[in-house]
């Protein structure tokens, strides 16, 4: 028997944040007391090192490794690169949070760091092994973190609520998974390509796998009908834990969509395109009408995001190249923009007093004229109105579907955008024209969050104004 030694090249930044994330976990319980940010600090740095190791190794070719079950490519590379500029804006947002309502910081930092990893692992997944262990690490690690304010009963209620679930969707995957591998006899995906290429498979178990997995790929992606997690978990979780849930996993998630069912089962497209295309309507027309209703601003964003991902899917819908690139466009403007606007509800939120009720942000205009002007930027670029990045967001997957020959789902997104307008305008007429309820300034205490905040939401527009090299990056990556 040969065993050949593996290249561990490719994957040094999963090594890298592997070991640190270890080391950091153990170093916490040292100096969480001595030094209260040492573990903060620890952790950004980390994510910079994997960053500029990822820069510094960043390949156009495609590289597996690890018996093929791990793949180095563009697109992985992009894809992290975005997932660790994301997550150094959450735990910069975050650090201030957890210190104003004064529970432990360090095991959030881990948590997250460990989060991180799984996100890089799903990212460059291969087979269904690597796919369910990176999906496992994020996962738990999230579940975690929605529980980490173990007295609140809203807290712990809304992770017992996702753990459940979460379960299911994923027993539910496993079970897909084990059709595909039953019905071609591999678990890596380039060789369930190929098979079912050749047509040696058989068509009626595979189109039983692909349902199955379809629901668990919605699950995780928070689409309806399998979206009833979002927005009790959005509003029971500290503030800090909800911005990093409604960011940097999404962009893992349409990953593990990408590797799944465009690199796996191009072969099926016929049956998971019609599975896409009720859920990508479903959630456009769900996120915009149910979103009305909310008064708490972290469910209405819940609701918001679910409306974001029926967009997203409609670049997966076209099932091209060039759909999948517009998707990827999209979930990564989503991603940023969520750190935005989760963003502005932590650096505003006081101890006892969480500031995520839209009532909570009437007069802000009055009382602070920059901060009304951010968060107007935000919510002008979740509804895709031009100039800021949010709305070439709307415009490339929209184009692309039309292209794909299905010009009736794109007249229902741009319906269900225009409803949507009204609940973002909403906070802005809140802001703009009706009378403060909290006496006092509203101001942001660190400077660290004013100026992060404004740069996101000035991003928001720089992106809108030259998308250019953005877009091109997408598309070149896929």
């Amino acid at each position: 028997m040969n065993f050949v030694i593996p290249s561990f090249a490719p994957a040094i930044p999963e090594i890298v944040l592997l070991v640190m994330a270890s080391l950091i976990l153990v170093a916490d319980t040292f100096w969480s007391k001595r030094f209260q940010n040492a573990t903060y600090y620890a952790i950004q740095a980390t994510l910079l090192v994997v960053g500029y190791l990822l820069l510094t190794s960043f390949t156009a070719e495609t590289v597996y490794t690890f018996n093929d079950s791990f793949v180095r490519d563009s697109f992985a590379d992009v894809m992290k690169l975005f997932t660790i500029a994301v997550s150094l804006g959450v735990f910069m947002f975050a650090r201030e949070y957890l210190a104003q309502h004064k529970f432990v910081s360090g095991e959030f930092f881990v948590l997250g760091l460990f989060g991180v990893l799984g996100m890089f692992v799903l990212i460059s997944a291969n087979n269904f092994i690597t796919l369910f262990l990176g999906l496992e690490i994020m996962s738990l690690a999230i579940y975690a973190m929605v529980a980490l304010r173990k007295y609140d009963g809203m807290a712990v209620e809304a992770a017992m609520k996702y753990f459940v679930l979460g379960a299911l969707a994923t027993g539910m995957m496993l079970y897909g998974i084990s059709m595909v591998y039953g019905a071609t006899g591999s678990i890596t995906f380039t060789e369930i390509k190929e098979i079912i290429a050749s047509g040696q498979a058989d068509g009626i178990v595979l189109a039983f796998g692909v349902v199955f997995i379809v629901i668990g790929l919605a699950f995780k992606l928070g689409a309806v009908p399998f979206h009833m997690w979002m927005p009790d978990v959005y509003h029971g979780a500290p503030t800090a834990v909800t911005l990093y849930i409604g960011t940097a996993p999404k962009l893992a998630g349409f990953a593990m969509l990408y590797r799944l069912l465009y690199e796996a089962m191009p072969g099926l497209v016929t049956d998971w395109q019609q599975l896409i295309i009720m859920i990508s309507i479903l959630s456009m027309v769900v996120g915009a009408i149910v979103a009305i209703a909310q008064d708490n601003l972290k469910r209405m964003l819940a609701y918001s995001g679910i409306g974001h991902i029926g967009f997203l899917l409609l670049g997966v819908i076209a099932a091209t190249d060039n759909g999948f690139s517009a998707a990827m466009f999209y979930i990564i403007v989503y991603a940023i923009t969520g750190v935005a606007g989760f963003g502005i509800i932590v650096a505003l939120s006081r101890t006892g007093f969480e500031f995520d009720r839209i009532a909570d942000f009437k007069g802000l205009n009055q009382k602070n004229p920059w901060l009304a002007l951010m968060m107007l930027i935000i919510m002008f670029s979740m509804a895709g109105i031009p100039p800021f990045v949010g709305f070439w967001a709307k415009i490339l997957v929209i184009e692309e579907v039309v292209a794909a020959g299905f010009t009736w789902i794109a007249i229902i997104a741009v319906i269900t955008a225009v409803i949507s307008a009204f609940y973002y305008l909403r906070v802005v007429k809140a802001m703009y024209f009706d009378q403060s309820e909290i006496k006092g300034p509203v101001e942001i205490i660190s400077p660290s969050l004013h100026w992060g905040l404004s740069f996101v939401a000035i991003l928001l527009l720089a992106l809108g104004l030259l998308p250019t090299q953005l877009i091109d990056l997408c598309y070149l990556s896929i």
